[in-house]
């Protein structure tokens, strides 16, 4: 790749400030859910509108790696990703402060700040809000797929549950796959109830709808789009973390199902 030869060189206290916030930004684009090409090209054109010539970057699943040009001058650092789980609320914070600093409108300053805040900031909806919602989209997926309003009862009851559950494992510091199993051990033991007392015309669909919220439909769909757009490595990664996520949902429902002898749809 060639560097543009057009913009004045950076002194190295500049070069090494546009350089720290451009990773800064990569990093917490890929913490956040990102899509690998995504942060590649939001962190290019951070890194040259704030005066670089070129950024070149290295994405894997658990580190990020920048390389960035001023003048004859290269700059290389690294920093590691942790998983903070999916806020596309601070993607696109992001994509809009880039396109702020391209026009003009930020300088490193206004971008530093604007980090820091998206870094410390956490992004929450109410707890109690996150459970009755989510207990409802399970609910009405069986409501769609023919279930009667008891059946509907049934699945809001499992799958709140089972979000409540997720929630307090959550924060007591459990890892995520044992929160997984255990969600899902919580969401098909309350369903079960259905199949047990032959409660609505489809008890069975409950315990198959209770645990759709522990589908990892984001992490699959990056996976794919990252293999699809040649980030190869790092689609295998997101793939691999997705199935393990899949086998600990699957684990939980025969951990339930052993338990209960209720054995509903399989």
């Amino acid at each position: 790749m060639s560097a543009s030869n057009n913009k004045p060189q950076l002194s190295l206290e500049q070069h090494e400030e546009a350089t720290r916030l451009s990773l800064w930004g990569g990093q917490l684009l890929l913490q956040y859910g990102a899509e690998s090409q995504l942060v590649e090209t939001l962190t290019h054109r951070l890194g040259t509108a704030l005066g670089c010539d070129w950024m070149d970057l290295a994405v894997s699943h658990n580190a990020i790696v920048l390389t960035s040009v001023s003048g004859p001058r290269y700059l290389t650092k690294t920093r590691r990703i942790v998983d903070r789980g999916i806020n596309m609320t601070t993607v696109s914070q992001i994509c809009r402060l880039v396109v702020m600093v391209e026009k003009g409108l930020k300088d490193a300053r206004d971008v530093r700040q604007k980090l820091r805040e998206l870094s410390d900031k956490q992004f929450h909806y109410n707890r109690w809000l996150m459970v009755v919602m989510v207990g409802l989209s399970c609910a009405c997926f069986a409501r769609l797929q023919g279930g009667d309003w008891p059946v509907f009862g049934v699945t809001f009851m499992a799958s709140a549950v089972a979000m409540f559950v997720r929630q307090e494992l959550h924060h007591r510091g459990y890892h995520l796959l044992m929160n997984w199993v255990l969600s899902a051990a919580a969401a098909t033991a309350v369903a079960s109830l259905g199949p047990a007392f032959s409660l609505g015309n489809k008890p069975e669909l409950a315990m198959a709808a209770s645990v759709l919220l522990l589908v990892p439909g984001f992490p699959l769909m990056n996976a794919i789009s990252d293999m699809v757009k040649g980030h190869v490595n790092v689609g295998i990664a997101r793939w691999t973390w997705a199935s393990m996520m899949t086998l600990s949902v699957a684990l939980g429902i025969l951990l339930a199902m052993n338990l209960t002898g209720v054995w509903g749809w399989l």
